[in-house]
């Protein structure tokens, strides 16, 4: 019926903290705008994130694209915009920005090919950060967002703490912090809450592409006192109670769901 389907737009919705908040906000009754970037390798993943969808009797459209992209963006609003209007109506409620995509280098080498460089450290801003403000400036623009929608980026302990091979990320997800305070200063007055939310260290494929990342995993495993690492569903769980419409005054800040991993 008009009016009365829900919406929410994934960016990164075939792994990781996307698919599962992509297949949680479907068992709650929303339909998935999801964007991806998968080769024919990974490409399965995206397809059965749909058909999870799809089991749950909701509508998965899917764009397999760079998100950074600045046609291809221009692109999948367009099309959501033409979706939206002859489904007769209706807005995204809700938007995740869950990009992993950045260089892993160290800043310093021996072998200056194995430092990065300019053009990779940018990529990496660019994709993982400043893509949040291009995002959110066209959906406003093509007015698919509104009083009520709730938009959430992925940062990390990253943002505030050093790790060797993470420097680029770390830089990224600082810069996306500070962009979603900014969004949030500006969109209040909209109804817009800007949020970003920091996961603990989950075993996605993500992290898995991290250098020595398993002896982090065994780290956090050691330490904490459920001897758990965070769970992709930890987070699509919070996003899913967070789309209560009478939460609405909570914004501009870094949501942690972690158990607690970045206290110790």
């Amino acid at each position: 019926m008009p009016h009365t389907e829900r919406w929410a737009l994934i960016l990164g919705a075939s792994s990781g903290f996307g698919a599962a908040t992509a297949r949680a906000l479907a068992e709650a009754g929303f339909n998935i705008f999801g964007v991806h970037l998968d080769l024919k390798a990974t490409l399965p993943r995206a397809k059965q994130v749909q058909a999870d969808i799809q089991a749950h009797g909701r509508k998965a459209i899917f764009f397999n694209k760079n998100v950074a992209d600045d046609r291809n963006r221009a692109e999948i609003i367009a099309k959501i915009q033409e979706h939206l209007h002859k489904a007769g109506g209706g807005f995204i409620e809700v938007v995740l920005h869950s990009i992993a995509f950045g260089n892993l280098k160290r800043y310093i080498a021996d072998d200056p090919k194995d430092a990065v460089d300019r053009k990779a450290l940018e990529m990496t801003l660019d994709t993982m950060a400043n893509s949040l403000v291009y995002w959110t400036q066209d959906l406003v623009r093509a007015k698919l967002v509104g009083r009520g929608t709730k938009i959430y980026a992925m940062t990390s302990a990253g943002s505030h703490r050093v790790f060797l091979g993470y420097g680029p990320v770390s830089a990224a997800k600082a810069a996306l912090e500070s962009h979603v305070r900014q969004l949030a200063l500006e969109l209040i007055a909209q109804g817009i809450c800007v949020n970003a939310i920091q996961a603990g260290a989950a075993y996605t494929p993500a992290l898995r592409m991290i250098p020595g990342h398993e002896e982090a995993v065994a780290r956090v495993k050691e330490m904490h006192p459920d001897k758990r690492l965070t769970k992709p569903e930890d987070v699509a769980h919070l996003i899913v109670a967070l789309t209560d419409p009478r939460v609405d005054w909570v914004t501009g800040t870094v949501i942690r769901v972690d158990g607690g991993e970045d206290n110790w």
